[in-house]
């Protein structure tokens, strides 16, 4: 009898419990792949925990880097100790993550793990092109492969959070984090965003070899006016829905663990603040179930923004908001205790916060083994492999442009007895890694003038001549260079940006080839010799003079540890180029914005009337771009005909005959287009909708086909409301933006 009582009270909590998960479960608070066992761990958690530990769970720490590693000071020790962190970025290594975790499970009261965060952007000891330079190669499976080995190389040190994919469509190439999204299409971007998530995430976490994705800046960061980083951004409302939220969408609906929000304003409210943004729009109408994170101190900054009078009134803003987690501000440690006292936050909004990144947690398996990601033997074994090097040479080659090659220039010819590089790219092993390398080291990647030196043998002459730096005022190396050159059967040109030209903080204003570069190269091509222009850069570049002079320009952007190996198995022809850009390239900085979807104007300009004035368009230099969306030449030649477009029931199927019809195999980027001539609301020119990478063989023709249905032709009307409308309707089919051939068909 006497044991009755206590089986009463047992029965007593596991229904409460029961109440508690359903209740999750109703408010989409548990993960799909979350265990019955997980959830009852977490609310079993959240019912015990103090208001202290709860606001712990909600902060993120940054540690430091040092001679030896990541290090946290006390105060930040201290921390964790008494339950009052919740992840930690930017620490990592086997040793230093068991040492802080061990922190957290064996000295804190109820012993909750830490996630460690970490900027893996594209790569991680291993780098690989960067995200532009990705989407260049228009090869989904190779970028989630990259993401996959990001992952496995980032987990096996300890991290299982990365803030990446970063999905802003962007039109302006001044704004430096260009450099790490997929371009100016939104369609494409959220194909990219997609596969980024599954290559980070995979299926299961349960190997300890995949992390939590992080989908940012939500939203819009990409349309930043002036392209300058972190500036407001002034957006429609159709606009916004359009072009700018569907990749965010994309990686919610692929299973993406969490979002950043973003630094920007739209209509008025930054997005840490936003509930339109974070919860009407991310929970409830697109059913996200992972947690809110904010970019660094963004709380902190909603004061200088001018909507919170202090970080606590912003710090109250952002938990009504929806954000979860606070990046390393400390906005939410030092005042949601106040807040919740004041009535001014409630209990029920920081328990689902907590309820969002205990989920998280034990999605990651942390629970059942906080250790996960502490395995020294992969460590040892699963960094910078044969075989992760060799696929980063392969996706280097791939993400290459050829932007011109005049008289077949390019590739470098087999009798070439000398070689001369010049510039000053040509032997800089750092810049090769671009921005955002995380744990990355210079001092492993391959330049250009090792690549050549690594494919040439002895009977090649090569010869390096630097030429200038790459933001120089003037040009001491010239003389030498010309000279270089003029001894050398064949000369490469290494121009372009210095690696953190680009990124995070590296707006520019003017974005003309850097410094005394153009000089350099016009000197050198007078020389006379066959010369190819090889580019690296994070963004598009206006390069018009340097198009003029140079018989061959080859854009390499950022390739990563294998960059000078790669490249220089496409100058060698090695490799028969296939990368398209997926940013258009202005023909001057005044022109941008400038991209391929655009809208007509009741004025529009006409190239068949030339000298017509009062109509759209500039006085000093064409409309169109340098070179546009979907632009990449090859060593072959493809020929379309043929092109068709048939209806039945809800599907549209248009195809078209593709032929190599020059000397060598290759690979192209078939793209599909379309265009609603008439809509209720202006529409777009063209808007891709489709495409195919094939591999063709010299003199072979293949049917290309597209099925598209009547919903990928639905659109944004005033009030929000998407659906397509009949009418008459193009359709394109080509390798460009600009090149294409045309059929059109009426729904």
């Amino acid at each position: 009898m006497h044991c009755y009582p206590g089986f009463l009270k047992s029965l007593f909590l596991t229904f409460i419990f029961y109440l508690l998960i359903q209740n999750a479960c109703a408010q989409g608070i548990i993960t799909k792949r979350l265990s019955r066992a997980d959830s009852i761990k977490v609310e079993n958690l959240i019912s015990q925990m103090t208001l202290a530990e709860k606001i712990g769970q909600l902060t993120l720490l940054a540690s430091a880097w040092n001679a030896t590693g990541p290090a946290m000071n006390a105060n930040y020790e201290q921390l964790i100790r008494t339950g009052k962190a919740g992840a930690v970025l930017n620490f990592y290594t086997v040793d230093k993550v068991r040492e802080l975790q061990k922190l957290a499970v064996s000295e804190s009261r109820l012993g909750i793990p830490l996630i460690f965060g970490n900027d893996v952007i594209h790569g991680h000891r291993t780098i690989f092109p960067i995200p532009l330079g990705q989407a260049a190669s228009w090869d989904l499976t190779a970028i989630e492969k990259a993401e996959q080995i990001a992952a496995m190389e980032a987990s096996a040190e300890g991290i299982n959070w990365t803030y990446a994919p970063m999905v802003d469509i962007a039109r302006d190439p001044r704004w430096g984090r260009v450099a790490e999204g997929a371009g100016e299409d939104t369609w494409l971007g959220c194909q990219i965003a997609k596969a980024r998530v599954r290559g980070f995430q995979g299926d299961s976490y349960a190997d300890g070899k995949h992390v939590l994705a992080c989908v940012k800046h939500f939203a819009a960061y990409g349309a930043a006016v002036a392209g300058r980083d972190y500036n407001v951004v002034d957006i429609s409302p159709v606009t916004l829905h359009e072009n700018y939220l569907p990749p965010y969408k994309a990686a919610v609906d692929a299973g993406v663990a969490s979002v950043m929000t973003s630094f920007n304003e739209i209509n008025g409210v930054p997005s840490t603040a936003s509930h339109w943004l974070l919860t009407d729009l991310l929970r409830k109408e697109w059913g996200f179930r992972g947690f809110v994170v904010t970019d660094w101190t963004s709380i902190n900054e909603m004061v200088s923004h001018g909507v919170a009078a202090d970080v606590k009134a912003a710090a109250c803003l952002a938990l009504n908001a929806g954000v979860d987690m606070d990046m390393q501000g400390s906005a939410y440690l030092n005042n949601l205790g106040e807040l919740l006292k004041e009535n001014q936050v409630t209990l029920s909004a920081i328990d689902e916060a907590v309820r969002h990144v205990l989920a998280a947690k034990a999605e990651l398996g942390l629970f059942a083994d906080p250790y996960l990601f502490c395995n020294k033997q992969r460590e040892q074994t699963e960094i910078m492999t044969k075989e992760s090097q060799d696929f980063a040479r392969e996706l280097v080659a791939e993400s290459c442009v050829l932007l011109k090659n005049y008289n077949n220039t390019l590739p470098v010819p087999p009798g070439a007895k000398s070689i001369a590089l010049i510039g000053p790219l040509a032997d800089s092993r750092k810049d090769m890694l671009g921005n955002w390398y995380s744990a990355g080291k210079w001092e492993q990647a391959v330049s250009l003038l090792e690549g050549f030196r690594n494919r040439y043998s002895k009977q090649t002459k090569i010869v390096y001549e630097k030429g200038c730096n790459i933001n120089d005022s003037v040009v001491n190396g010239i003389d030498a260079a010309v000279k270089a050159a003029s001894e050398a059967d064949f000369v490469i040109l290494a121009l372009g940006e210095s690696g953190d030209m680009s990124g995070e903080a590296a707006s520019r204003s003017n974005i003309d080839l850097p410094g005394m570069q153009y000089q350099l190269a016009e000197a050198v091509i007078k020389a006379g010799k066959p010369t190819a222009v090889v580019l690296f850069n994070g963004r598009p570049l206006a390069i018009s003079k340097l198009n003029q002079i140079a018989p061959a320009i080859l854009e390499t952007w950022f390739g990563g540890t294998q960059a000078g190996n790669g490249i220089t198995d496409v100058l060698s022809g090695d490799v028969n180029p296939s990368g398209k850009i997926t940013m258009s390239f202005p023909r001057n900085t005044g022109q941008i914005p400038v991209y391929y979807n655009v809208k007509n104007t009741g004025r529009p300009y006409s190239p068949d009337r030339p000298n017509e004035k009062y109509v759209s368009r500039y006085l000093d230099c064409p409309n169109t771009p340098l070179y546009p969306f979907g632009f990449g030449l090859s060593y072959t030649n493809f020929t379309y005909a043929g092109i068709k477009a048939s209806i039945e029931g809800n599907s549209i199927t248009i195809s078209a005959n593709v032929t190599n019809s020059g000397k060598r195999d290759g690979e192209e980027v078939v793209q599909l287009y379309i265009q609603d001539k008439v809509g209720s609301i202006t529409r777009p020119l063209k808007e891709l909708k489709g495409f195919k990478k094939l591999m063709i063989k010299k003199g072979e023709s293949v049917n290309v086909s597209f099925t598209i249905s009547r919903e990928d032709l639905s659109f944004y009307h005033p009030d929000l409301t998407k659906y397509w409308e009949p009418g008459e309707f193009n359709a394109f089919i080509g390798g460009s933006s600009a090149e294409l051939i045309s059929a059109s068909f009426k729904l």
